[in-house]
């Protein structure tokens, strides 16, 4: 505890795309001593706070509070007065029928100093995300936001249904769903027309956006017919129309799709981010964790001998980092590499070596034989002395082939792979309950871990609807020696070579 006052920042977090958040809201976050997050905040957003940073979820979920409003305002100001600095998320935007007004006027009659960062909120969001623009010069000038929250059967009701029904702006009701009949019966019984085009979007502007469409008469009965439940925003009125025009975000080719990503989370946001952006919802089950060696004395020795080498050989992009990390470590530089020459298998770690300003000589397309023997046909490698830093258990193929062209190969442990068992729970539950289209290998290790994973299981059962997608041939001969069959396998052993062949299947298959 400090003498110091915090600050508390009540943050719009957005509607739930993550890349709908605004620049000052993320550094509010990397700031942050303490995060309270709300049900509506995309998680990915505690991805920017700091690792000690504490983070406390507060969500209030179709009645069931984790906290009370009261005890949320309490816990921000008493962080505050601990001498934290709060970020606090809110789904949205704070203002609009987030209570953020509720929690600045707390904090103001507490003497806490408060900022509001504003958010996008899901009101003109999700419309946009489903293809309906709330304003349109050729249907309407003006919209309105209104609580469907709040029971327009009471009697004391604020609701100006006669109002609502005789205008023509754009009705947008918030949190409304439960409500919808009522909602519809009002607007019609004051006159609204029946057949005014009504939509709801449920989880706007995520993979799993939602959308249904109807008029007042039937928009409840297509509602129940899709099984469609909160949280999602009603939209009414003849800018709807335009959605079978206009639809663009869940038009993408791969919207919709369930993708477990099985690479290590710190490496998986490439592929995260190309899936997404064509519409699928990764879901980050994580099987692998790269880790320094437990011993670094060898990887240090080596180094230190490094002008006893000719080459030196990264197999991959962890290899890269986890010897450079090292050699930075030791207080040297690149000046102490100068003599070698050096070989790369792919050109993803070819692209991670250039980070450090080294040219790879040698580029071997794979691990198989084949390549290695005719990438290194041009060169005579026999007597040079070759460095291997690479992971603990690694495939044989590289040094064999090496030793066969008469090269000394010295390989040294630059990193570790783990299994990583924290998402097993999860990815059972979704494999039994059907809520996986495809599961993505990037390498052997994720395809030994996954299959750890499920050793329990009935993991041929599990996985018989679902689509196995394999980056290379190393990567699907271990799937196959382990019991299963990739479904498809990168035509370019890389993550845009993965996407791309899943983007084939699906558009082939559509």
């Amino acid at each position: 505890m400090t003498n110091k006052t915090g600050k508390v920042y009540l943050i719009g977090a957005g509607p739930g795309d993550p890349g709908l958040l605004t620049i000052k809201a993320k550094e509010c976050i990397e700031a942050a001593d303490v995060v309270v997050y709300d049900y509506l905040a995309a998680p990915f957003l505690l991805n920017y706070a700091r690792k000690d940073a504490q983070i406390i979820y507060v969500g209030k979920k179709g009645g069931d509070h984790t906290l009370t409003q009261d005890k949320i305002n309490q816990l921000l100001v008493d962080k505050a007065k601990e001498g934290f600095d709060v970020a606090r998320l809110k789904g949205g935007d704070p203002f609009v029928f987030g209570r953020g007004g509720e929690e600045a006027q707390m904090l103001l009659s507490q003497g806490v100093s408060y900022e509001v960062v504003p958010g996008v909120t899901s009101a003109i969001s999700a419309p946009a995300y489903a293809g309906i623009p709330v304003t349109h010069r050729d249907h309407t000038s003006f919209v309105s936001f209104i609580t469907g929250h709040e029971d327009p059967t009471k009697k004391d009701s604020s609701m100006q249904w006669d109002i609502f029904a005789k205008s023509d702006a754009t009705l947008v009701f918030l949190m409304g769903v439960k409500n919808l009949a009522n909602i519809t019966k009002n607007l019609m019984e004051n006159g609204k027309a029946k057949d005014t085009p009504v939509a709801l979007v449920r989880w706007g502007t995520t993979a799993k956006q939602q959308t249904v469409t109807g008029t007042l008469e039937t928009i409840v009965d297509e509602v129940n017919k899709a099984g469609l439940k909160s949280p999602a925003i009603i939209v009414i009125g003849h800018v709807v129309s335009l959605r079978e025009e206009l639809a663009w975000f869940d038009n993408r080719p791969l919207f919709g799709k369930r993708i477990v990503i099985t690479r290590a989370r710190a490496q998986a946001s490439n592929l995260v981010s190309a899936l997404s952006k064509l519409g699928a919802q990764c879901i980050e089950i994580p099987t692998i964790e790269i880790a320094p060696p437990q011993d670094i004395e060898p990887l240090k020795r080596t180094i230190e001998n490094i002008k006893n080498y000719d080459w030196l050989v990264f197999t991959s992009v962890n290899g890269v980092k986890f010897f450079f990390d090292t050699l930075y470590d030791m207080g040297k530089d690149v000046r102490v590499l100068g003599h070698l020459q050096f070989a790369c298998i792919g050109p993803v770690t070819k692209e991670r070596l250039r980070d450090h300003g080294i040219v790879s000589d040698i580029l071997p397309e794979t691990y198989r034989a084949e390549s290695v023997v005719d990438a290194f046909s041009g060169v005579d490698i026999k007597n040079k002395n070759v460095l291997l830093p690479r992971a603990k258990m690694a495939r044989t193929i590289l040094p064999e082939e090496l030793t066969r062209m008469g090269a000394r190969v010295d390989e040294v442990t630059a990193y570790e792979t783990r299994i990583n068992e924290d998402g097993k729970q999860e990815l059972i539950s979704l494999l039994e309950d059907r809520q996986i289209d495809a599961v993505t290998f990037t390498s052997s290790s994720t395809v030994s871990n996954f299959m750890s994973l499920l050793e329990s299981c009935d993991s041929r059962k599990l996985l018989s609807d679902v689509l196995i997608a394999s980056i290379g041939p190393v990567t699907s001969d271990t799937a196959v020696s382990l019991g299963i069959k990739p479904d498809i396998e990168a035509v370019d052993y890389t993550i845009p070579g993965l996407v791309d062949v899943l983007l084939k299947h699906y558009s082939s298959t559509n």
